[in-house]
């Protein structure tokens, strides 16, 4: 049986004012999908190339990381991790 096609997995926005927002990645692995990165929740731990600007805020700006059309399943595989940071601060509003 032919693999399954799995178009979910990637997506462009080419109409968009900042494509490509990031630089490095060939335009056609250019995956705009996370456009904002699921990942920023897990702060220093979410694995990718980030800074801390003068005012101490996590700039992402060199990171390209959940850009790249490879690293779906990067991102997706950490889905639990990032759940677990918002139940966590969910209990901590109540």
């Amino acid at each position: 049986m032919a693999e399954q096609a799995k178009n979910y997995r990637f997506f462009q926005n080419k109409a968009c004012e900042y494509f490509p927002c990031h630089q490095g990645i060939p335009e056609e692995d250019f995956n705009c999908l996370f456009c904002f990165c699921p990942l920023y929740a897990l702060g220093k731990r979410c694995g990718g190339n980030f800074t801390y600007t003068e005012k101490g805020r996590k700039s992402c700006k060199n990171c390209s990381l959940p850009h790249r059309r490879e690293h779906y399943d990067t991102v997706m595989d950490r889905y639990d991790e990032i759940l677990s940071v918002v139940e966590r601060m969910d209990r901590e509003d109540v």
